[in-house]
């Protein structure tokens, strides 16, 4: 199946095409990340046919340049923001992989769904899309991806990724959590918890593709 198969429904729904004129009004009024063209970045690089791991994101970061549409990963001309930095440590910890490169495109092309919550957010307001509605639909995407394949990994790192578990069907898919990777709470279970091996301990079990992090 293709996306655009499974969100036709909610796609035509008067649910969406009021979010969207929401988000239009938003972009045209007001500094807005990630670029327009990349709202839907993740969807476009992962397809759902390839979706074998989802690791969920609040919303996009909030500051001139990072947002570049996939949950975590930031543009190559900016900064490495706190959390991807923990990210990074943890990765090299974990796999011994010490990763240069911020744009994760490489991980989602290889079927690492990285899906924010909310998709967009006002510049330099963090969380201020959050009432617009983007939540039903990224909830949507989850629930489609837990009924309609089988064997998915889904990363829920802190509290608001890990009350999506309630839309995966843990008898069909495996969930790895643990705390959130920011400065706030890295120390309270993110290091040491070797997401990225256990990921591809889990595909490899089940005769699936691992994810090469580098």
């Amino acid at each position: 199946m293709t996306w655009k198969e499974v969100l036709q429904p909610i796609k035509e729904s008067d649910y969406f095409k009021n979010l969207w004129e929401k988000v239009k009004l938003q972009y045209n009024s007001t500094q807005c990340f990630p670029p327009k063209d990349e709202i839907f970045r993740a969807l476009e690089l992962t397809e759902f046919d390839d979706v074998g791991v989802v690791i969920i994101g609040q919303d996009p970061y909030h500051n001139d340049g990072q947002a570049n549409g996939l949950c975590f990963s930031v543009s190559e001309s900016v900064t490495a923001p706190p959390s991807l930095k923990n990210i990074f440590i943890e990765l090299k910890e974990d796999v011994g992989v010490e990763r240069k490169n911020k744009d994760l495109q490489d991980w989602a092309k290889q079927g690492v769904l990285l899906l924010n919550a909310t998709l967009t957010v006002q510049a330099h307001q963090p969380n201020s899309h959050k009432n617009l509605g983007w939540e039903v639909f990224t909830d949507f995407i989850i629930k489609e991806i837990s009924d309609k394949k089988k064997n998915v990994v889904f990363v829920l790192w802190g509290a608001f990724a890990q009350k999506k578990a309630s839309l995966i069907d843990i008898d069909k898919h495996h969930i790895i959590q643990s705390a959130h990777p920011s400065p706030f709470s890295v120390y309270r279970g993110f290091f040491g918890s070797k997401p990225f091996s256990k990921i591809n301990n889990y595909l490899l079990k089940k005769g699936k593709k691992t994810i090469v992090w580098g």
